[in-house]
């Protein structure tokens, strides 16, 4: 029986041993990824330049070369971001049964754009951005996952010249896979290919799903050590997507939610929604202590993730849907969720520049100008004027 024992306690030290020469392992060769996520303090997301573009003429070179201009990328140095979220469709890129074959004339639409970004000295974040339909092929059928493999080989190999400390490979943005197996599975063959083509470049890799925090805390970190890990933070979504008509249908009624959630303005906004079970969900909002809190603790979650695997991770999209949310009140949440990231070390990039959550305000034919209270909630500086 004491040999039992003996035995026993033996394979069980042995065991967590093994984890913890594991951990160990992990901080050691991490530290390459550690070192370069210094590079992503704090960003901004480009999201309708190369992606998710609303321009009807669609992806042609008069938008590429009007979309976001040189003096965008220097107001965004000026404004204190030192990197940039690049999000790209993969839609002009990626050929069925023929990913690694990837348009040159696209190509050099984008060769432009990250020079010009390099040169206005900000890091970048090459975002692979796809589409609904683009993603539920790549969860159901393995041919697709094979061609997006052979495309991200191709595509990282085509940048892999470029400096590895200011440009960064993420393999997709939120996955929408609902089996999170599958999704670890295909993000170690995606990360293998972008190894194969780009041998030192770091990669950024989140969750499934919507890539939320949730998302990123049930994931293993891969076997690849030069990988930072990303999250995206929009919680609650019934205050930071009142009046979006997209996800939840009944987010379109809501207009005017206060955060920190207060049960009495909760009630004023769900008498504006037509449907009680959607009436509910308001009011649980106005009861659920939404504040600055609130928001450390969901955020120290994923702190207590990042210790215990000895991985950097940062928040590569948070942010207000400007609609109907209240200036101030969207100028709160921000400064909260920026406060609570930095407090745990994690670098951010705000979501986004100039679409529906913009930083700055923008008229057709007119040069972006900063938007105060969003500028002053990320914590960066206001650039100074232009003299006449």
């Amino acid at each position: 029986m004491c040999l039992r024992i003996a035995a026993i306690f033996f394979l069980t030290f042995s065991f967590a041993s093994q984890i913890t020469l594991a951990q160990n392992a992990t901080t050691k060769d991490s530290s390459l990824a550690t070192r370069r996520a210094a590079h992503l303090h704090h960003g901004i997301n480009l999201s309708e330049w190369f992606g998710a573009t609303f321009d009807p003429r669609g992806y042609t070179k008069e938008h590429f070369e009007t979309s976001i201009t040189a003096q965008d990328l220097a107001l965004i140095h000026d404004m204190g971001f030192d990197h940039v979220r690049l999000c790209l469709s993969p839609r002009p890129m990626f050929r069925y049964k023929q990913g690694d074959q990837i348009s040159g004339e696209y190509l050099s639409f984008l060769d432009t754009a990250i020079q010009m970004i390099l040169d206005h000295g900000l890091a970048v974040e090459l975002d692979i951005h796809p589409d609904p339909d683009f993603k539920k092929r790549l969860s159901a059928e393995n041919d697709w996952a094979e061609g997006f493999t052979d495309f991200w080989r191709a595509l990282a190999q085509h940048y892999s010249s470029l400096d590895p400390d200011k440009v960064f490979f993420e393999i997709l943005n939120e996955p929408e896979i609902t089996d999170p197996y599958r999704w670890y599975g295909l993000a170690e063959k995606l990360a293998g290919a972008i190894r194969e083509g780009a041998p030192q470049h770091t990669i950024i890799v989140a969750g499934a799903r919507w890539s939320d925090d949730d998302d990123l805390v049930f994931l293993e970190p891969l076997r690849d050590p030069n990988v930072i890990y990303n999250f995206h933070f929009y919680e609650p979504h019934i205050f930071t997507h009142q009046g979006a008509t997209w996800g939840v249908t009944y987010w379109h009624y809501l207009k005017g939610l206060s955060y920190p959630s207060d049960l009495e303005n909760a009630r004023k906004v769900a008498a504006q929604v037509p449907d009680p079970p959607h009436r509910l969900q308001v009011l649980r909002y106005g009861m659920d202590h939404w504040n600055a809190a609130r928001i450390d603790v969901e955020i120290g979650q994923v702190a207590e993730w990042a210790k215990r695997w000895n991985v950097p991770v940062i928040c590569n999209e948070f942010g207000v849907y400007r609609k109907n949310a209240d200036p101030k009140e969207r100028a709160a949440w921000i400064s909260d969720v920026r406060t609570a990231l930095e407090k745990y070390g994690f670098g951010w990039t705000m979501w986004d520049y100039n679409g529906g959550f913009a930083v700055v305000n923008k008229q057709p034919g007119q040069p972006s100008t900063p938007d105060e209270l969003t500028v002053r909630a990320l914590g960066r500086p206001l650039p100074s004027a232009p003299k006449p």
